[in-house]
């Protein structure tokens, strides 16, 4: 299956170190070669890069590891095709806009038999579940609100549609607006909080170690999520299946 990559921070901040090792799972230290993709939030706005491409051997990856773009909210996604051609349509993650915000879904897993009605508002461009199971999500949001609810309804909501997506099979997935990240596990997905005081860390997938405390402000919060751990001398926290959390500014709240 696909691995996922989310990043939630209080204040703007680059994702090189992590996206160094994760980009090398898309067809070096692991086999996901169907395609890749990231989403940066600045602001309001978003930059979306994607590829059919291995991301090892991307140029498109390239320029991301090259060009330190610093935000508070981050997506990331190497695909290892299950429903769906390998194809540019298909890469994650997915964008659209809801309630004058874009939004930005990306998928791990494999629903059977899933099949939602054709939206109103959100239609699959390409073929797979997970496309489809985005567009569901926000059908769903903008047919019961005209407006972004408050956070706790949006988050039950979010909770109740997540669960009976998943009951058709393995639904990991990250999911965010720029204001926050939600990241649900079926099976396997990790998460890590850096915060003062800042140690070093070394990638599971390359030679590679960072000092964050060089790095950073005493201030700095930062969330890393990924399916699984990227680093080998920090303690990953794993979420358990069917858990669903929201990150904020760095931390956890729901």
């Amino acid at each position: 299956m696909c691995q996922l990559l989310g990043m939630n921070c209080n204040t703007p901040t680059d994702i090189v170190f992590s996206f160094e090792g994760f980009h090398r799972r898309g067809g070096l230290t692991d086999h996901h070669a169907d395609g890749w993709g990231i989403a940066f939030f600045e602001d309001r706005g978003c930059r979306l890069f994607i590829d059919d491409r291995p991301s090892v051997d991307s140029p498109l990856a390239k320029l991301v590891r090259d060009y330190p773009l610093k935000s508070m909210n981050v997506i990331a996604h190497i695909r290892k095709a299950t429903q769906g051609e390998v194809r540019l349509a298909n890469a994650h993650p997915f964008m659209r806009e809801l309630w004058g915000r874009y939004w930005i879904f990306a998928h791990n897993g494999d629903l059977k038999d899933y099949r939602p009605a054709t939206g109103q508002y959100y239609r699959p461009v390409g073929d797979t579940d997970s496309e489809r199971a985005f567009c569901a999500i926000l059908e769903a949001l903008r047919q019961r609100w005209d407006e972004m609810p408050d956070e706790d309804a949006l988050f039950e909501t979010l909770a109740r549609l997540t669960a009976e997506i998943a009951s058709h099979g393995v639904f990991n997935f990250m999911l965010s607006n720029g204001a926050f990240l939600a990241a649900h596990c079926s099976t396997n997905l990790y998460y890590i909080l850096r915060q003062s005081p800042f140690n070093k860390a070394h990638l599971v997938d390359d030679d590679l170690t960072v000092d964050f405390a060089q790095i950073t402000t005493p201030h700095d919060r930062v969330a890393v999520i990924a399916t699984l751990p990227l680093t080998d001398n920090e303690i990953w926290t794993q979420l358990s299946p069917g858990q669903l959390i929201l990150f904020k500014d760095g931390i956890p709240v729901r």
